[in-house]
């Protein structure tokens, strides 16, 4: 008796320990599900690596069920797609190829629509044939029930799968817009630090003197001129001092006095329909020129841009927002009215600003201003010049750089209580950022990278006097 109960105990164990460690490998999987939709506080290789994770566990309990179940065994092969297609959609992250991760997003959905359509299917023909009950006079309501009066007469089996096909299909659309539509509560925090607004200055310097002498064979039957005996040669080596800290503050490092220790900053793109909002971030865009912001003011910065829906804006607080977001693109501009009033909400009361790059069309001009026509009624484009503090502060910019012009030459702003809201640059200058800039003349993707700095510190600076002007 005491052998069999230790053999049950032990059984148990067994069992138990399994079920305790996939319970709580689920609890953390939604939790990182929750991170790679909204908080992104995780690198995309960690998200990966924890996703591929789930392999053993699945391996296990498919093992585990073979022989014993095959409902079962097939239950383990279904749920093991949901951490597999998450592997596959955040792999391609790790090496920026968003088109990619976008497009196995997709096939991932559709393979979870068609494996829960299967299991549905299964589980109602398996009721129908259990339940059914044609015999009964009273009206009978359970859809699992050819006899049920909305079926008929007539095919009263394909009414019964048009019936399932509509109804899964709707409940499957309903729990995706509640999931989509998640946005938490997210936070932005510029680096702590401090510094002055000014130019970097371009410095010549004599970095070596070399005098070459030459000795002349007065016997040579070869005749030439010979250079002065005291012909100098500089070698001069241009170079860009920061003179100056440049930040907003006292504190120590580059930065801005009402950051964070843990801040950083970041580079966000808008995610929009109707158009390639992801233009260039496959080639390194945004990274590129993250990076070389950071390189160049000496702050922090984030170690990878984010893409991110119009929607989830509004999940940031109105002093935890993000002073600049970046939209680009070369054919349509799809939003709709409760994206207008986001974005609207984003630039006005929180202080945000949005900078515009049209990235190969004429028409995509048209587009960004008739959506602005609606974000921002009451007010109209105004051209920025060469003077305003944004083609001069952190570099001063003697032209603005066009990659590919696209109808215009100048610049267009939105400009609210003095503060510029909205910067639209009309010459594809995500190009010049991109791995190889596009095959551009290097004074094209310097000025490019430049302006780049420029707009990020502007809308930094502007945001930290914000914050500043009204402490809470």
């Amino acid at each position: 008796m005491m052998n069999i109960r230790g053999a049950w105990d032990s059984l148990q164990h067994h069992v138990r320990q399994p079920i305790v460690v996939t319970g709580i490998y689920a609890l953390l999987w939604c939790l990182l599900w929750l991170d790679a939709r909204i908080w992104f506080r995780f690198e995309p290789w960690f998200h990966a690596l924890w996703f591929l994770a789930a392999a053993p566990i699945c391996y296990y309990w498919a093992k585990h069920f073979r022989k014993k179940s095959k409902i079962a065994f097939r239950a383990v092969l279904s749920f093991s797609w949901l951490p597999a297609s998450q592997f596959f959609t955040s792999l391609p992250l790790v090496f920026s190829k968003y088109n990619l991760s976008s497009s196995i997003a997709n096939a991932g959905l559709f393979g979870a629509f068609f494996i829960g359509l299967a299991w549905v299917v299964w589980w109602v023909d398996r009721e129908t044939k259990r339940t059914n009950d044609s015999h009964e006079k009273k009206r009978i309501w359970d859809p699992r029930r050819l006899s049920a009066w909305y079926f008929g007469r007539k095919n009263p089996k394909l009414r019964q799968s048009v019936f399932t096909l509509v109804s899964y299909t709707f409940i499957f659309g309903l729990m995706l817009l509640i999931l989509t539509k998640l946005n938490g509560c997210s936070l932005y925090e510029a680096p702590v630090g401090g510094g002055e607004e000014k130019q970097l200055r371009q410095v010549v310097k004599i970095q070596k003197v070399e005098k070459k002498k030459y000795v002349i064979n007065p016997y040579s039957s070869v005749l030439f001129n010979p250079p002065p005996i005291d012909d100098v040669k500089l070698r001069v080596l241009e170079v860009t001092e920061h003179l100056y800290k440049i930040g907003q503050g006292k504190a120590d490092g580059a930065g801005y006095s009402a950051g964070t220790t843990r801040g950083k900053v970041r580079f966000i793109r808008l995610k929009y329909d109707g158009g390639d909002w992801e233009q260039d971030m496959d080639r390194g865009s945004d990274l590129n020129l993250l990076t070389e912001y950071g390189v160049r003011l000496g702050h922090k910065v984030s170690d990878r841009p984010e893409p991110m829906e119009i929607r989830r804006l509004k999940a940031f607080p109105a002093r935890k927002s993000p002073p600049m977001v970046y939209m680009t693109g070369q054919q349509g501009i799809s939003v709709s009215d409760a994206e207008i009033k986001i974005l609207r909400e984003y630039l006005l009361e929180k202080h945000g600003m949005l900078f515009a790059d049209n990235g190969g069309s004429s028409g995509w001009e048209g587009q960004f201003v008739g959506m602005m026509r609606n974000v921002l009624p009451k007010v109209e484009p105004i051209s920025v010049y060469l003077d305003h503090p944004i083609h001069s502060i952190p570099y001063q910019l003697p032209k603005l750089p066009i990659v590919a012009p696209h109808g215009r030459s100048n610049a267009l702003g939105w400009v609210v209580d003095g503060r510029l809201v909205v910067y639209y640059h009309p010459g594809d200058i995500g190009d010049a950022w991109a791995d190889g800039h596009s095959g551009v003349p290097r004074e094209i993707w310097e000025s490019c990278y430049q302006l780049g700095v420029n707009i990020i510190y502007y809308a930094h600076a502007q945001y930290n006097q914000w914050l500043e002007n009204t402490e809470e």
